[in-house]
């Protein structure tokens, strides 16, 4: 099994059209190669291919940022020489003076599969660009870690921010390489777009989605590990609300919420009661933690910790955005006065809760606060929403 890196690296005849031009690389921690070599070294010293700039998303090149808004400094690589741009600084869509810096930019970001997951807007950005100044761009494939499911309601048309590209539902089943060709016909874009495919990834075979030979390193400090990946389009919602997501812990975005003044084996039951058919595919275990940083910091938190994972695992019954979803209505339902929603500039958004920011839309909150809204409600919600996401984005998988 071979990612998009490691078959340019092998194959001359996939790399002989970079020969003779500058070429950038837009990278994160993730970027290695089958043999944990970051693909910019292994690019640096690869025959025919001349590195003029690199390129770092959110969270940086070396992922050494934190939290969300922590932004990252240009700097100019101390051992290659070349600038390193950063597109979650000053800037989030590339500049005229960084499209001058490449004729062909190298896409090679492992993603989460989910809408808010930033590196899929940052791509959109670089699409946008390319086509405004005559660029190319090849994306470097890399497997989604949740496979194919999809999930969630669609973003809606006016919610666009840098976690909402485009009119995609929250898990939306397809890889970066992919996700580019649908772009390119969604925006109409006139762009030169390559993918170099990954050889023998089957997101229906072992591991669903991330194949088991492959060890797992975080593209951002907060995805830690499988299981959060697989949980992350619902934990994700957490950042929205005042519970804790678990930053500042050793697994983060894997509870459905950590809280000092929240029963926890309460809000269990209550989901089981509400909505028991959206806690399948996984297993749910009460926990406690203190955060070191961030929300609730230094107190004693009960939580509901995620298993998405091992014998628990059901690849096409687990929903994470439903039973985060759940969880919330849980709180509410118990806890009626909570003040559940965080409101905070959010990913450079300030008119709107962040809760909305993240779904795209109101949709979701005002089902978790509507004292009469059932499981049904929210399914007539997303369920269209899903099946015509399906149907759309089919012409554009590649495995």
């Amino acid at each position: 099994m071979k990612f998009g890196i490691d078959r340019l690296l092998a194959e001359p005849a996939l790399r002989a059209p970079l020969e003779g031009k500058r070429v950038a690389l837009v990278a994160h921690p993730a970027s290695v190669t089958e043999g944990l070599v970051h693909s910019l070294d292994a690019l640096a010293a690869c025959p025919g291919i001349t590195l003029s700039a690199a390129f770092g998303p959110q969270h940086g090149l070396r992922g050494d940022k934190q939290d969300n808004m922590v932004e990252t400094e240009d700097f100019i690589d101390p051992a290659l020489g070349i600038p390193v741009f950063s597109l979650y600084g000053e800037v989030r869509r590339p500049t005229a003076r960084m499209m001058d810096s490449a004729d062909v930019f190298l896409f090679d970001l492992q993603d989460l599969g989910c809408r808010i997951y930033t590196f899929v807007t940052t791509l959109l950005y670089l699409l946008e660009a390319a086509s405004e100044t005559g660029k190319s761009v090849w994306v470097l494939d890399r497997p989604n870690p949740a496979g194919r499911p999809v999930e969630g309601t669609t973003l809606l048309a006016g919610w666009e921010s840098f976690v909402g590209a485009g009119p995609m539902p929250m898990r939306h089943g397809m890889t970066l390489g992919e996700m580019g060709h649908w772009f390119i016909d969604h925006f109409k874009l006139d762009v030169h777009y390559r993918v170099i495919a990954m050889e023998g990834w089957e997101p229906e075979g072992p591991g669903f989605g991330w194949p088991q030979s492959r060890i797992w390193i975080n593209p951002s400090p907060n995805a830690a590990s499988l299981n959060m990946a697989r949980a992350y389009a619902g934990t994700v919602m957490i950042e929205g609300a005042t519970v804790s997501e678990g930053r500042g812990t050793t697994r983060p975005l894997e509870v459905l919420f950590g809280a000092p003044d929240i029963d926890a084996k309460a809000v269990l039951a209550e989901m089981q009661a509400f909505a028991p058919e959206w806690l399948a595919g996984c297993a749910i275990r009460e926990c406690w933690f203190e955060p070191t940083f961030h929300k609730h910091a230094g107190k004693l938190c009960n939580a509901l910790m995620v298993h998405a994972e091992g014998a628990f695992y059901d690849h096409h019954a687990f929903r994470p955005w439903r039973l985060q979803a759940l969880a919330f209505k849980a709180i509410r339902r118990l806890y009626p006065d909570y003040p559940l929603w965080r409101d905070f500039p959010y990913e450079y958004v300030t008119d709107k809760l962040a809760i909305d920011v993240i779904n795209g839309g109101p949709g979701l909150r005002q089902w978790v606060d509507d004292p009469a809204s059932t499981p049904a409600d929210l399914d007539a919600l997303a369920v269209p929403d899903e099946a015509a996401w399906i149907e759309a984005r089919a012409p554009f998988l590649l495995y």
